[in-house]
């Protein structure tokens, strides 16, 4: 479908074709006519799928139409990247249109606090924000959004997944019952229908299939126990030849750890995670899209709140708890209809997430065998002395090279 049979605002499709943007992707011809008609909706969408566009234009659109603009959007974000991509295509889309917009996050300097502060008494049409830093601003009275005409919960999942659900509720509260409200969603499970129950009037839903990884990923899987992981992923990073890498891991303290571990090995990495300064991640993220920084690791979030071309290998060092996760996370490469590898490294108690994976994408990953090398470290169990003492053996796991 083409974006000129939306009749959408001039200005605003001038922007769209300015763009290069012609034809309207599946989840864009099916939800702007709903959210044009003032639908509250429920969408189904993963990462990639143009579902950014899919809210924002019909909103942007309406906005134009609209006399009474002040703070008339708002679109809740679950990390900064995210907020600062959403904030991009605000800018991009709305070139030449008098369209304004504020993205609201923590981590950043005074002067930046300042600036969201001036910009909130003033009033922008459009607020992008996480939600911590926006109820912060709710609860101190600065921000007022009492004639809110549109709520958009973007990565809602990811949102509960991170522990959002009171500060989503919160801040509902501060907003008028009387509003639209648009949720999209990468996964649906129960808790999202639950949340979309209390927050949605008669919402009209869509849903789109989650898409099979691209043809151009090569994936691969390593059976390796945990102390083979580090010596079999330096190795492939050493020898590989991989310009641009992302390694995910499980937690923050294991992103950290193997940072540090990368580093000193003599790789060229970096850890990204909540505990950095919004300064130091905006400095990583703009060094690995570069291609300054060969290494980036970091965890599920990253799957979904970078943007970056060219990444020709992605490393699951842990597996991922979620199928449709490892879609999102080896959908990181062969972008653009390029070519790209995804390794998972799988340990004996991954093999039920692995059957999961292969489950949903329809097929069996091929298996690796490890190099001679690696697989000559074996764990080893031994007992820790007090545990004897108390008749109560506690086995502790430890890691030595076996001899062959």
């Amino acid at each position: 479908m083409d974006f000129k049979d939306f009749s959408f605002n001039p200005e605003l499709l001038e922007g769209l074709l300015a763009m290069g943007f012609r034809n309207a992707t599946p989840i864009q011809e099916q939800a702007i006519p709903l959210i044009l008609d003032k639908k509250d909706l429920i969408a189904c969408a993963q990462t990639g799928t143009g579902k950014t566009g899919a809210y924002l234009l019909p909103i942007m659109n309406m906005i134009t139409e609209t006399e009474n603009r002040h703070n008339n959007t708002l679109i809740l974000a679950p990390t900064r990247e995210l907020a600062q991509q959403i904030d991009l295509q605000v800018e991009a889309l709305s070139y030449f249109t008098n369209i304004s917009s504020l993205t609201v996050y923590g981590g950043g300097d005074g002067i930046a606090y300042e600036q969201q502060k001036r910009s909130m008494r003033e009033g922008v049409d459009i607020i992008i924000a996480t939600p911590g830093r926006l109820i912060s601003h709710l609860s101190s009275g600065l921000l007022k959004l009492d004639q809110l005409q549109h709520l958009v919960l973007d990565e809602a999942d990811r949102m509960l997944d991170m522990g959002f659900y009171d500060d989503i509720m919160k801040i509902v509260s501060y907003l008028p019952q009387k509003r639209q409200t648009v949720l999209f969603s990468a996964t649906m499970p129960p808790k999202i229908r639950k949340l979309a129950a209390t927050l949605l009037q008669h919402p009209e839903q869509i849903s789109l299939a989650i898409s099979k990884p691209a043809e151009g990923i090569s994936q691969q899987i390593y059976h390796a126990h945990d102390g083979q992981k580090v010596p079999l992923l330096t190795q492939i990073l050493k020898t590989g030849d991989y310009k641009s890498i992302i390694v995910f891991a499980s937690t923050k303290e294991k992103v950290k750890n193997l940072g540090k571990v990368f580093r000193g090995l003599g790789l060229k990495a970096e850890a990204f995670h909540s505990d950095l300064g919004q300064k130091e991640r905006e400095s990583i993220l703009l060094t690995f899209k570069n291609k300054q920084l060969p290494i980036l690791i970091g965890t599920d979030v990253l799957s979904r709140g970078i943007d970056v071309e060219g990444i020709d290998l992605v490393v699951n060092f842990d597996v991922p708890h979620d199928a449709e996760d490892y879609v999102h996370r080896i959908g990181r490469t062969a972008r653009a209809a390029t070519k790209g590898t995804a390794i998972t490294l799988v340990n004996a108690r991954d093999k039920r997430k692995l059957d999961s994976i292969e489950k949903l994408i329809e097929r069996k990953i091929d298996v690796i065998p490890l190099p001679e090398d690696i697989a000559g470290i074996e764990a080893v169990h031994v007992h820790k002395p007090e545990a004897a003492k108390t008749n109560n053996p506690r086995k502790k796991k430890v890691w030595r090279k076996k001899k062959v």
